[in-house]
């Protein structure tokens, strides 16, 4: 399993950058092995931290390469004060299960994978 954490500090949003967040998010959605998603703001600074998770990496090579991802990599600086990303292969999940994630249907698939290597 695979994940992008796209970590950015926010400036104006405009009509462009909420069209152009909504046709990614949707572009995502739409990639081999997509499981989900999640995000996050620190109230505190307005950070924001998107999460997607993948099956394999191959989700996450199309999503880098969509279009709609370079047209917005490209004008990122009209909407925000600034970007980390962070792309990890994961090699653990678990939980007590007391709420839905987007890894729950993965993890079960990768203890019985470590079990037997």
């Amino acid at each position: 399993m695979y994940s992008a954490t796209f970590i950015f500090d926010k400036k104006q949003f405009d009509a462009e950058f909420h069209s152009l967040d909504a046709l990614i998010a949707t572009a995502a959605r739409e990639t081999s092995g997509y499981l989900g998603e999640e995000a996050w703001e620190d109230p505190s600074t307005g950070r924001v931290c998107n999460v997607y998770y993948w099956a394999d990496e191959l989700g996450l090579q199309e999503l880098t390469c969509h279009p709609k991802h370079l047209e917005a990599k490209a004008a990122y600086s009209k909407w925000l004060g600034g970007y980390h990303v962070v792309l990890a292969k994961v090699l653990k999940c678990y939980g007590d299960e007391s709420f839905t994630h987007p890894t729950q249907s993965t993890h079960v698939a990768l203890a019985a994978k470590e079990q037997h290597s």
